[in-house]
């Protein structure tokens, strides 16, 4: 996320105070090997969360519960764990920041839906790591819901029947992606016809992090992002190709230890070449 990668030693004054400042660094152990995360400043009340049940080693044997392939791998439900009734889980204020985007490896709060939550306030323990997939310019800046909504009414017109036909066939195949690209292909000419735009606008951040190392750009502005891992995400890889049930449960549980090391930021820099941000950008 380039807004992030800004350098501390543009400035004498910066660069010392980056070396002495120290930060948590977050150590997930699995079987398949361990993660290292940050958490974001930017997200105060969920990074001080996040750590208080780090440290009392709440999360400790809970499972990677619910793992989506090119989507997210969440974990974190210690609240099922210790037995404690559903009507006492706490919740946490949602801290979304724009600046903050589901690119891949961000780790967010995972949350109830609008109807019962329409604060967007994140659980107070379950938390998801994003895997994603690489996005081209095109589907990118498009808004994909009206586009859709566009190519059913535009199908409807007698000469457009093939590609409602080559619509179903890819659905019917499982091809998602396919029936994306076979809209997108469409994209001006429906503008054209309905004299409609079909645009959306994405911030240079989400352009570049979602057309290079992926994400999953439809999350933004609805979860708190609040950390990412800087190192493991090819762990994150093999947690997300593990075989699910239909409810996208791992058939063979993934259970987690976490804990938390104070490190100075110079030396998270140095040994897992994470960038920390500037004061005040």
């Amino acid at each position: 996320m380039s807004v992030r990668l800004l350098l501390c030693v543009l400035v004498p004054g910066i660069f010392f105070a980056c070396s002495a400042e120290k930060d948590h660094l977050i150590k997930i152990e699995t079987r398949y090997g361990d993660m290292y995360a940050i958490l974001y400043d930017e997200t105060p009340e969920h990074k001080r969360n996040f750590i208080r049940l780090v440290e009392q080693q709440r999360y400790d044997s809970t499972m990677f519960h619910r793992v989506i392939k090119d989507f997210m791998i969440q974990a974190g439900d210690v609240f099922t764990k210790e037995g404690i009734p559903p009507e006492e889980w706490y919740t946490i204020p949602a801290e979304i920041d724009e600046r903050l985007i589901h690119e891949r490896g961000s780790i967010a709060a995972a949350r109830q839906g609008d109807g019962v939550n329409p604060g967007k306030r994140s659980s107070g323990s379950q938390f998801y790591i994003v895997q994603g997939v690489v996005y081209d310019e095109l589907e990118l800046t498009t808004d994909m819901r009206r586009l859709q909504q566009t190519f059913l009414k535009f199908v409807e017109v007698l000469s457009n029947r093939h590609l409602m036909e080559e619509y179903t066939r890819r659905y019917q195949e499982g091809d998602f992606r396919g029936m994306n690209r076979l809209m997108l292909s469409q994209r001006d000419e429906m503008e054209r016809f309905f004299n409609t735009s079909l645009r959306k606008k994405v911030s240079s951040e989400q352009l570049q992090a979602y057309t290079s190392i992926g994400g999953t750009p439809h999350l933004d502005g609805e979860y708190t992002v609040f950390g990412r891992v800087i190192r493991g995400l090819e762990v994150v890889e093999e947690i997300a190709s593990v075989t699910t049930s239909g409810l996208d449960v791992p058939l063979d549980p993934i259970y987690m230890t976490v804990t938390v090391e104070e490190k100075l930021k110079k030396e998270i820099t140095d040994e897992f070449g994470y960038i920390y941000p500037m004061e005040n950008e």
